[in-house]
């Protein structure tokens, strides 16, 4: 059963159609990967789901209640977590600070659990500033994780990142998910990593969905292949 949903939903820039009546469906312990061409609809989509952007029509629905118009805070406080294209930690904090400040506003009781297994107990006294990148990003996954969201919404979250460190922070976004049974969207540009790593797959080419279901089924629509994978699939 879907514990988060988007119904119809739709968002306009003026006359500009940035997500047209689009339909998704989240579950608990899986991950559903939203792919597309630059320019089809995807950051606008997640601002939408989490209350960044107002939608024109349609609903988004936590456990069938409609939530289409409340808050940010409100869904961080009812389990609805996000991550952004580019890192949110505090440069100036040591990994350790930042992480337990978080902890602490969002009653987590296992941040020692998130720490390991993301790996960060080498850098727990590091200023986040002097981290390397692809550190930080894992830092950033775990703030998104603080407070044992049931939805976390993700953001390209290996913008910025070689093929191996962007490897490792996919498979961590899949162990979590499952580890603690969350639902999760995945926004990335890393379609291969998408198909590998997602129970489900979305694609979105000019603010519409061409196509969604397993994976295999995705990766093989004639549409997808035509608008967006081209022969290389």
């Amino acid at each position: 059963m879907a514990v988060f949903e988007a119904k119809g939903l739709s968002v306009r820039y003026g006359a500009v159609a940035a997500n047209n009546n689009i339909d998704i469906a989240l579950e608990q312990g899986c991950v559903h990967g939203v792919i597309g061409p630059n320019g089809a609809g995807k950051s606008t989509f997640i601002d939408a789901l989490s209350g960044r952007r107002r939608p024109l029509s349609g609903r988004v629905l936590l456990d069938g209640e409609d939530i289409t118009y409340r808050s940010v805070r409100w869904r961080r406080a009812h389990g609805i977590s996000r991550s952004f294209q580019r890192t949110s930690i505090f440069a100036s904090m040591t990994v350790g600070a930042q992480l337990a400040m978080i902890a602490r506003r969002n009653a987590e009781p296992d941040l020692a659990g998130i720490i390991d297994t993301l790996s960060l107990g080498d850098v727990i006294d590091r200023v986040c500033g002097e981290i390397a990148y692809g550190t930080q990003r894992a830092v950033d996954l775990a703030i998104a994780l603080i407070g044992q969201p049931r939805v976390v919404l993700l953001d390209e979250p290996c913008a910025g990142l070689v093929a191996d460190e962007a490897g490792r922070m996919l498979q961590h976004v899949r162990d979590l998910c499952r580890a603690c049974n969350v639902a999760a969207l995945l926004v990335e540009h890393d379609v291969e990593g998408v198909f590998r790593t997602c129970d489900t797959v979305t694609v979105l080419d000019l603010g519409e969905v061409l196509s969604s279901g397993m994976p295999a089924q995705v990766r093989a629509d004639p549409e997808v292949i035509r608008a967006y994978l081209g022969s290389a699939a």
